[in-house]
């Protein structure tokens, strides 16, 4: 099975996350298990609240053509394209966002490359991402 978080915290937030989920099941061409949806404050910077989502579902897709696939979403959402920031400390910067989808785990697999860690390092840890995977 593989879980994948949204968040969002800017515009229209719930329909951020509809049209998020109806672009994935569209693009993998498999149905989604939805958890519920909450509501979380800004992590590690000042902004609007977050609604987050975690679904999870089966398909063929590789993990980087999921990561493609999760982009392209985020694009079409209207989400500019960004790399990871670090300030000076090395610390992860963090900003509002239109939408975000991360990859949290692809079945039992583990990997860390450039482009792509699989447990995603910074949100597993998260005690609303456990919450939400409990809904499921």
């Amino acid at each position: 099975m593989i879980y994948v978080l949204l968040g969002t915290n800017l515009g229209d937030r719930e329909w951020n996350l509809d049209r998020a989920r109806a672009l994935l099941a569209e693009e993998l061409k498999s149905d989604l298990i939805c958890s519920d949806i909450i509501e979380t404050e800004s992590i590690g910077f000042e902004g609007p609240a977050f609604l987050n989502q975690v679904v999870a579902f089966q398909c063929s897709v590789s993990p980087e053509g999921l990561l493609d696939i999760c982009q392209r979403i985020e694009k079409e959402i209207g989400r500019p394209e960004h790399d990871a920031e670090y300030d000076a400390e090395g610390r992860r910067i963090y900003r509002d966002r239109i939408i975000d989808i991360d990859i949290l785990k692809f079945d039992d697999l583990e990997m860390n490359t450039p482009r792509l860690t699989i447990p995603h390092p910074q949100v597993v840890g998260r005690p609303f991402v456990t919450e939400l995977l409990n809904t499921l």
